[in-house]
C-alpha cells in the first residue's frame, strides 16, 4: 500500500487554513491530515518548502464546471481535442472538469454528449458534459449562433439527456422561453443541474426558475440583465437564494475586479470560479472557432467576429485564483470557489473539493505567489 506524505504546507481546504500542515495520501485518497511533525513515515515524503519555497500552499484540486477548450483545441471537436485541452488546464491546477458544449444542432449535441459519456469510462478527470445551449435567448446569444437557438421542447431536452446516459451534469437555459420552467424540472429530475443563463429574465422570472429547481447562474452578469435599482435582475435574485451557485469568470474582462469582490461579498460560499475558456487558452492570439462562430483573440481577449461579443476566455483557474485575491477576496474564500463550491454545484462534493480524510487525492501545490508548482489527481470517482 504505497503512501505519499506532503508536509510543511499552508493547508487550505473547506474554507479554513491550517499552518505547518501535512496530508497523507494512499491509493488515490486522503487518509489523514495534521500539523507539526506528528506524521508517520511514508513511501514518499515531500517537503513542500523544498518544492515550492517558503509559504507553500496545498489546496484540493480545482474543479471547472464551465469551460470549452484550451491549447488550441475545442471541446466540441471530439475526444482527442478534449484530452489536449484538458492537459493544458490540468497543468494549471484543474484536476477535474465538466466539458461544456456550445450551441449546435440537436443531433450533433446528442453525438457529442454520447462521446463524452464514453470518454468518462477511461478518463477519470472528466466529470460529464454541460450543454450551454441551444435553449438560450436570442437577444443574449453572445458567441452562440442565433440561428441554432430554439425553445426547450420537452422531447428535445429528453433526447439530449438520454444521449448522455446520465452523464449530463449541467444544462444552461433561458427560463423565459416557452417551456422553460417545464424543461428545468425535467433536467433536475434526470439528476443534472439546471442553470439560468443567456437570458433576458427579470428577477421574478429568475425566482420562478430557481423555485422550479435551477441551482446555478451561468457566468453571472454576462449575457443577462445587469443590476438596476428598480430592476434587480437575475444576479440579485440568485444572490438572495441560498440554493443557487453563481459562476464567475475572474479574468478582469468579463468582470471588473470590484464586481468580482461584490459577488463574493453578496453570495458568500456560493461563488464558483469558472474559466469559460475556449481553444485559445494557453495559446497565441489569432483566429479560432467556437462552435459555429468565428472568433478573433487579441491581447488574450476573445471576441466573435460578427458581433464583437466576448466569446469565452483564455483563462486558467490558477489565474482566476490570482485575480480573485487581487480583487480583495480572502484566499480561503477564493480556494473554496475553485473546489468545494463547484463540486457541490454538480453533485460531486462527497468525493471532490476537499482534502479531508476519505476524499479523492486531487491536490494542487502552489508557491506563495499562487503559481502552480505540482498537481496530482487521485482515484476515479466511485
Amino acid at each position: 500500500m504505497a503512501a505519499t506524505l506532503i508536509h510543511s504546507v499552508r493547508l487550505i481546504t473547506d474554507g479554513t487554513e491550517t499552518a505547518n500542515a501535512w496530508v497523507r495520501f494512499e491509493n488515490g485518497r486522503v487518509v489523514s491530515t495534521g500539523s507539526g511533525a506528528d506524521w508517520a513515515d511514508a513511501d514518499e515524503v515531500l517537503d513542500a518548502t523544498e518544492i515550492a519555497g517558503d509559504g507553500a500552499i496545498l489546496t484540493p484540486g480545482f474543479i471547472d464546471i464551465h469551460g470549452h477548450g484550451g491549447a488550441g483545441a475545442s471541446f466540441d471537436d471530439g475526444i482527442d481535442a478534449i484530452r489536449t485541452a484538458r492537459a493544458l488546464h490540468r497543468a494549471h491546477g484543474t484536476t477535474r472538469a465538466v466539458v461544456s458544449l456550445v450551441t449546435a444542432p440537436i443531433d450533433d449535441l446528442m453525438r457529442r454528449v454520447g462521446e463524452i459519456a464514453d470518454l468518462m469510462t477511461t478518463d477519470a478527470d472528466i466529470l460529464g458534459s454541460h450543454l450551454e445551449g441551444p435553449f438560450l435567448d436570442i437577444a443574449r446569444h453572445g458567441a452562440h449562433d442565433p440561428a441554432l437557438l430554439r425553445d426547450p421542447v420537452a422531447a428535445d431536452v429528453q433526447r439530449l439527456l438520454d444521449a448522455g446516459r446520465g452523464t449530463v451534469r449541467q444544462v444552461t437555459i433561458a427560463p423565459e422561453r416557452p417551456g422553460g420552467l417545464e424543461a428545468i424540472r425535467l433536467i433536475v429530475a434526470a439528476g443534472a443541474a439546471a442553470a439560468v443563463g443567456h437570458t433576458s429574465a427579470d428577477a421574478a422570472q429568475a425566482v420562478a426558475a430557481f423555485d422550479a429547481g435551477a441551482t446555478i447562474l451561468t457566468h453571472a452578469f454576462n449575457a443577462m440583465p445587469g443590476i438596476h435599482h428598480r430592476a434587480p435582475g437575475p444576479v440579485l435574485a440568485a444572490a438572495a437564494d441560498h440554493r443557487v451557485v453563481l459562476e464567475a469568470i475572474a479574468d478582469n474582462v468579463h468582470l471588473h475586479p470590484h464586481v468580482i469582490k461584490l459577488l463574493f461579498d453578496t453570495a458568500p460560499g456560493r461563488v464558483a470560479l469558472v474559466t469559460d475558456a475556449m481553444a485559445a487558452a494557453g495559446s497565441a492570439d489569432g483566429s479560432y472557432d467556437l462552435g459555429a462562430v468565428k472568433v478573433t483573440v487579441t491581447g488574450g481577449v476573445a471576441r466573435a467576429d460578427d458581433t464583437g461579443s466576448i466569446a469565452g476566455s483564455t483563462l486558467t483557474q490558477d489565474v482566476a485564483l490570482q485575480r480573485a485575491v487581487q480583487a480583495g477576496v480572502a484566499l480561503v474564500d477564493a480556494v473554496l470557489a475553485l473546489t468545494r463550491t463547484p463540486a457541490a454545484a454538480v453533485g460531486v462534493s462527497a468525493q471532490l473539493g476537499s482534502l479531508a480524510p476519505g476524499y479523492l487525492a486531487d491536490a494542487v501545490l502552489l508557491d506563495a505567489q499562487l503559481q502552480v508548482v505540482r498537481v496530482q489527481t487521485g482515484a476515479p470517482l466511485a
